[in-house]
């Protein structure tokens, strides 16, 4: 299970509206994660920061943002846009479709997550944020007998 490492902690990257931004947001939670000693989060928070921000881009106009929080056994990862509407989860989509996953994905993989709006109607500053939470906290196993 994860090592977490005391101390609460939190880090904001702003990006550009441009889909390469998305690796550059991925790049950055590795070294993140690296630093703070949960190697065992790197994969599935790379795939749900990199379908947060996807989303954040492909669906605005504006930047963007990733916020990372671990404290209380758990790691929150979340995108700010600009867009105050709130994000479809669409029912499956077909099987050849090449978008429409990206929050079925979150809600599959993440142990909880939601969304908010953002100082509604406050120009650049308004918007959205999705989040989703990684459990950080090693987790006893249960070894009754069956």
């Amino acid at each position: 299970m994860p090592e977490c490492d005391g101390e609460p902690w939190e880090y904001t990257l702003y990006i550009p509206h441009d889909p390469r931004a998305v690796a550059i947001g991925r790049r950055t939670l590795r070294d993140i994660l690296t630093t703070h000693h949960l190697p065992a989060l790197l994969e599935p928070a790379e795939l749900l920061a990199s379908e947060l921000l996807s989303n954040a881009i492909r669906h605005t106009k504006g930047p963007a943002a990733l916020k990372l929080r671990q404290s209380r056994g758990a790691l929150r990862l979340g995108a700010w846009d600009t867009d105050p509407a709130p994000p479809e989860v669409p029912v499956a989509p077909p099987l050849a479709a090449e978008a429409g996953r990206g929050l079925r994905l979150v809600r599959a993989y993440a142990d909880d997550w939601g969304w908010f709006q953002v100082n509604p109607g406050n120009g650049s500053t308004s918007g959205k944020y999705v989040w989703c939470e990684l459990g950080t906290s090693p987790v006893t196993p249960d070894v009754s007998p069956a």
